[in-house]
């Protein structure tokens, strides 16, 4: 850390962390979590699930592959800033064209390094994810009670439709596949299924993963009607992730989802496309202590008891114990036991809380894009 510290962590409860700031200046506001992800810190800030949030890496080595336009999950980043251990390293990576400080000062975040970071974490274990004011200076001025009553403003994620946020502005076609050695990403050119995709905040290689098990895939914004989707006569209907409160989201979402579920078509969500569905089919979500993000998540399914290691990133969890009748439970979290994934009895209707398409992270749960590619398959028979 300099002599003058050049960027200020501010928390709700008045608690400083000082330390070296890059990228971008000025003050951002925003909930604070902690991502447990060894890889893949571009496509964390460029998640759109992360939206109203500043992200605390526990990995230290944040810098060392650059950054790579082919990596952004949306196009510009979304989180509202980062926290590293050890200030950014240059880059070793043959893919990286730029280096993290550059691509978040071009983009407007801002990242301080020099933080206890193992401190940091355990107390957004122990007290919940914090509302904070993030300020990177120069100079090195900062008005600490400003910033702190910044922090204590923050209104906080509960009751936030940050969907509309997020979403497209309007309808796109998408088919590109995901990548491989040594070609890169590749273009489906011979679909077998229409799909439709609500863009809650959908990432790019969720799209990637649809296109590469057969989808043509059309991108409609979170707003979009169930007469939109039939319009199209889709195959199957997918429900992305997303940012914020899925009860806020689900005002406009939920009956969609609901008359998507009654004319029969198959339907697999992901995240908050699964919360909503969960609330489509009668159940409940809550907000979570401080929520699961990382890519080294046990799930454990409920089918066979297998484990799969998992990417999250989600805030709000959906409440078992309020899934109705005829709404089975099919995965589960090894960590507390939160619910993590559903099927609709005798329907082609499942959701996972978890990332099957990972970017980053294992690729233990792809298969359920091949469940989806086969419940249409099963559904034209």
């Amino acid at each position: 850390m300099p002599q003058t510290p050049t960027a200020c962590l501010a928390l709700a409860d008045g608690t400083i962390f000082m330390g070296r700031g890059f990228g971008a200046t000025g003050v951002s506001v925003a909930e604070l979590c902690f991502n447990t992800a060894m890889t893949g810190y571009q496509e964390i800030m460029t998640d759109p699930s992360y939206a109203g949030q500043v992200v605390t890496f526990t990995f230290p080595h944040i810098g060392n592959t650059g950054v790579t336009p082919e990596d952004d999950e949306t196009a510009e980043p979304v989180a509202a800033g980062m926290v590293v251990k050890w200030d950014p390293t240059d880059p070793s990576n043959w893919r990286a064209v730029q280096d993290l400080e550059s691509w978040l000062a071009a983009r407007g975040r801002i990242g301080i390094g020099g933080v206890d970071t193992r401190r940091l974490t355990r107390a957004i274990r122990q007290q919940g994810a914090p509302h904070v004011a993030l300020a990177h200076d120069p100079e090195g001025n900062f008005d600490i009670e400003a910033l702190v009553a910044q922090a204590r403003a923050f209104k906080g994620l509960e009751g936030m439709d940050l969907a509309r946020d997020v979403t497209c502005a309007q309808s796109y076609r998408w088919d590109q596949t995901k990548w491989a050695w040594p070609d890169g990403y590749g273009t489906q050119d011979a679909p077998r299924h229409k799909v439709v995709a609500i863009d809650y905040g959908a990432k790019r290689n969720i799209l990637r993963s649809l296109a590469s098990v057969g989808c043509d895939v059309t991108v409609l914004p979170a707003t979009a009607t169930a007469e939109d989707v039939k319009a199209l006569n889709p195959d199957g209907v997918f429900l992305s992730n997303g940012p914020g409160d899925p009860a806020a989201t689900g005002e406009y979402a939920v009956p969609m989802i609901r008359d998507m579920v009654d004319t029969g078509l198959p339907v697999f969500g992901i995240c908050l496309g699964h919360q909503m569905l969960a609330m489509a089919l009668g159940a409940k979500t809550v907000k979570m202590n401080h929520g699961h993000h990382g890519a080294n998540h046990p799930v454990q399914r409920r089918a066979d008891g297998k484990v799969e290691i998992t990417s999250m990133n989600h805030g709000f969890t959906v409440d078992a114990q309020s899934l109705p009748e005829g709404v089975e439970e099919t995965h589960v979290s090894l960590f507390d036991g939160s619910n993590c994934g559903i099927r609709l009895s005798g329907r082609p209707v499942f959701s996972v809380q978890y990332h099957p398409e990972a970017s980053p992270g294992p690729h233990d749960s792809a298969y359920l894009f091949d469940e989806f590619a086969a419940a249409m398959e099963a559904a034209k028979a």
